[in-house]
């Protein structure tokens, strides 16, 4: 199979250089850009984050990426979503009362304060629907995590995995070709680094829809 380009979007959210790093190590090349016009001959797209809504959507709205994002994710390009890259796909969030991508509707709740905020540390998924991006991945592999926001599907078909921490949140999401985690694959081992090859792969071989 010929070396997938994935796209690495750069909108100043963090998180960068490790995602970039763990895509080159399973072979793909990374084309990091915060300008949408580097992006025409793209396999994928990786859709990273830490940090806050609010300045995170000034930066994604004033670069013109939110058309861009949508459209492709529309077309069916291959799309994974990384922690805050997850909560911004939805209508809004609570955190500076933010209007999101809404590409998938919903919104985000913050943790409640009887939890110490932010979730930070390791953590396992209990998959309720299998998805080809989980291939091989133990049962009771444990993910790392740092978020004080979680989302709030409107739509509970879109719920692939869930994770407790006081309470339940949904913390894989997906749609046809798209995917987000509320944890960090990049920061989850080599194990954790598998999903984006599962996905990007299972994708170029038509195994997502």
């Amino acid at each position: 199979m010929a070396q997938l380009k994935i796209g690495l979007i750069d909108y100043g959210a963090g998180n960068l250089r490790s995602v970039g790093k763990a895509l080159e190590l399973i072979g793909f090349q990374v084309k990091l850009t915060e300008d949408y016009h580097d992006l025409a001959d793209i396999d994928g797209i990786v859709f990273p984050g830490q940090g806050v809504a609010g300045p995170a959507m000034g930066k994604i709205d004033g670069s013109g990426l939110t058309t861009f994002l949508k459209e492709k994710v529309e077309e069916g390009v291959p799309f994974f979503g990384v922690c805050l890259g997850l909560q911004l796909l939805f209508d809004h969030s609570d955190e500076g009362n933010t209007n999101c991508l809404g590409i998938l509707p919903g919104n985000n709740l913050k943790f409640t304060d009887q939890l110490k905020v932010p979730h930070m540390g390791w953590n396992n998924v209990r998959l309720v629907k299998e998805h080809p991006a989980f291939k091989d991945i133990p049962k009771d592999f444990e993910f790392y995590f740092v978020h004080s926001y979680y989302a709030n599907p409107s739509n509970i078909d879109h719920i692939v995995g869930e994770t407790s921490y006081g309470i339940k949140f949904p913390s894989v999401v997906a749609y046809n070709n798209l995917i987000a985690t509320q944890f960090h694959p990049e920061k989850s081992s080599r194990t954790g680094v598998s999903l984006y090859e599962n996905f990007f792969i299972s994708a170029k071989e038509g195994k997502l829809t």
